[in-house]
């Protein structure tokens, strides 16, 4: 039996999301709850940079390692999220979706309250992360490959223009990604990738798709025990199974009969 390493990933944080976010939003009370039984597991949170090292053979990995991420960048995470974060001593990593964060870039993503391009290096003062979640959030694995490119490299571009270094990691929207999308990731300069799978990961988890559990609001304190204790999903790796890969045939059909990239949520 592979140890279990639980990467979670939260979206927004807060009392009334708009409805497209809702199904995968905590409120502050819940994600303090969520944090405190994190802390109260015993277990030690390292950033995914430290799972990915590990993963590719270039560093040691704590005993039993958890590890906190972010999607896109709604407007609590730079305040009230990051503050519950450092509270606890909690290192995290958040992946900043850029068109959707940057004055006068737009992506696909549905209004929401939004962080600023301007605030990634507060983020880092409090130790959270930064990697990369495309320009507009795509399903990456319907795109043509000149399309792949360009959300894969802009992205990485935008964000190490804001920041003055180097961003390395990758989260693929909505976890959609194939074989072609992860050899692009690499291509692009990205040292590791997170995708969903609904499962734990693992140490001998797959560097360019780590498995994350994806927090929804009816997700309860004795579901974080769970995933704490390496209960509750099945682990990584493993092979896609059947229906995966007819549902990423079925989008990348239908994403060629509309005629342009679709939104991943």
């Amino acid at each position: 039996m592979r140890p279990a390493i639980p990467v979670l990933l939260y979206h927004a944080v807060m009392d009334d999301p708009p409805d497209w976010i809702a199904e995968f939003t905590v409120t502050p009370q819940q994600f303090r709850e969520h944090l405190d039984a994190v802390v109260g597991s015993g277990r030690s949170a390292v950033p995914l940079s430290v799972l990915a090292d590990h993963l590719a053979g270039r560093g040691d990995l704590p005993e039993r390692a958890v590890v906190l991420t972010f999607d896109d960048g709604f407007a609590d995470l730079p305040g009230p999220t990051a503050e519950a974060l450092a509270a606890r001593s909690l290192p995290a990593t958040a992946y900043l979706t850029t068109g959707a964060i940057t004055p006068g870039r737009s992506s696909l993503l549905p209004p929401a309250p939004m962080m600023a391009l301007g605030q990634a290096p507060r983020l880092e003062q409090y130790g959270i992360e930064i990697g990369a979640h495309t320009v507009t959030h795509p399903q990456l694995d319907t795109l043509t490959p000149r399309d792949l490119r360009r959300e894969l490299r802009e992205s990485r571009l935008v964000l190490e223009g804001a920041l003055g270094h180097a961003v390395t990691h990758l989260a693929y929207p909505h976890g959609y990604n194939s074989r072609a999308v992860r050899h692009a990731a690499r291509a692009a300069g990205y040292t590791s990738a997170v995708a969903v799978r609904h499962a734990l990961s693992s140490r001998t988890d797959e560097t360019y798709r780590i498995a994350r559990l994806i927090v929804r609001r009816g997700h309860t304190v004795a579901d974080v025990e769970d995933w704490m204790a390496g209960r509750g999903a099945r682990t990584a790796p493993y092979p896609d199974s059947p229906a995966t890969v007819g549902w990423r045939l079925y989008r990348r059909a239908r994403a060629v009969v509309r005629g342009g990239p679709e939104f991943a949520g």
